[in-house]
């Protein structure tokens, strides 16, 4: 086998680094979730209790099995990228939300006991925005 470096090599081929699903915006990691969730739109997901009165370091290590968090930490392109757990404090860091937006997504307080798969993914379009969509939509 003969040594190249980067330079030569680019000489044959388009040499790119890392992974790309690696390199997600938050938007493109809120819509790939969205997505992951409309998969099975009737699947019934549990909910965290009590989110917005838990103290901070409590919420951070909130999990429910089954949960819309844990939809989106079967995935493998979200491990490769980051995501280490199914924990609140974990989604809200992985996919930059505030305590109101994944309090919206998966608490208790708003659907019960569990939520349907598709109503998960609304809330969570719901929290990439309204500018991000519309440009996504003319691009």
């Amino acid at each position: 086998m003969k040594y190249q470096s980067i330079e030569q090599l680019q000489a044959y081929a388009e040499i790119q680094s890392g992974n790309p699903q690696l390199q997600m915006s938050r938007t493109e990691r809120l819509e790939r979730w969205a997505e992951l969730l409309e998969r099975e739109p009737d699947r019934r997901l549990g909910t965290l209790s009590g989110t917005e009165f838990a103290p901070y370091e409590a919420r951070q290590t909130m999990r429910a099995s089954g949960s819309p968090l844990t939809v989106a930490f079967e995935d493998v392109a979200f491990r490769a990228a980051g995501l280490t757990d199914d924990s609140y404090g974990e989604a809200k860091r992985f996919f930059s939300l505030s305590d109101r937006q994944l309090h919206n997504i998966v608490c208790y307080c708003h659907f019960g006991e569990t939520v349907k798969g598709d109503i998960a993914a609304r809330r969570v379009r719901s929290a990439i925005g309204l500018w991000p969509r519309i440009r996504a939509f003319f691009a």
